[in-house]
C-alpha cells in the first residue's frame, strides 16, 4: 500500500474561530452533518472540537453552551500530517496519540482531515480489490 494521505483524506473541513460560542459550533456541526470542527486563532489551526468534547466538557458538567467559547473546550492539535505523508505514518500517529481525527496541514493551513471512517473506507477498498484479484488468479 503506497497511498498518501491526500488520496483518502476528507477535503471539506470547516474551521471556526476560538471565540465562537459552543452552541454556535454545535449548530454548524448539526447543519453540516459533521462530527468535528477545526478551531483557529487568527487563521492558524490550534485545536479541534468534537461531539465528544461537547459531551465531556459541557453536558456532563451542566454548563450552558451559549456561554462557553470553543477555545476553552477544544482539544489541542497534538499532531498532524501533510498531504504527501504515507497513510501508514498517519495511522501510526493517530495510534500513538490515541486520536480518531488527524488534521492535514499544508503551509500552516488545514487542507483536510483523516478520520477513522476514512481509514475504514480505505481498508474496505483494499480488501475488496485483494478479493477480486485472488478470485481472478483462481480462474
Amino acid at each position: 500500500m503506497n497511498d498518501r494521505v491526500q488520496d483518502i483524506m476528507t477535503k471539506k473541513v470547516i474551521s471556526i474561530d476560538e471565540g465562537i460560542m459552543a452552541n454556535e459550533a454545535a449548530k454548524i456541526m448539526t447543519e453540516k452533518r459533521i462530527s468535528s470542527l477545526i478551531v483557529e486563532r487568527e487563521n492558524v489551526p490550534i485545536g479541534i472540537i468534537t461531539e465528544k468534547d461537547f459531551v465531556k466538557k459541557i453536558c456532563t458538567k451542566d454548563l450552558v453552551s451559549s456561554k462557553i467559547k470553543v477555545g476553552t473546550i477544544m482539544s489541542k492539535i497534538q499532531t498532524y500530517a501533510s498531504p504527501d505523508t504515507p497513510v501508514e505514518v498517519a495511522v501510526q500517529r493517530m495510534v500513538n496519540h490515541k486520536i480518531r481525527r488527524l488534521p492535514i496541514l499544508s503551509e500552516g493551513k488545514v487542507v483536510g482531515i483523516i478520520t477513522v471512517t476514512d481509514l475504514a473506507r480505505q481498508l474496505r477498498t483494499i480488501l475488496l480489490v485483494d478479493g477480486i484479484l485472488s478470485e481472478e488468479n483462481e480462474v
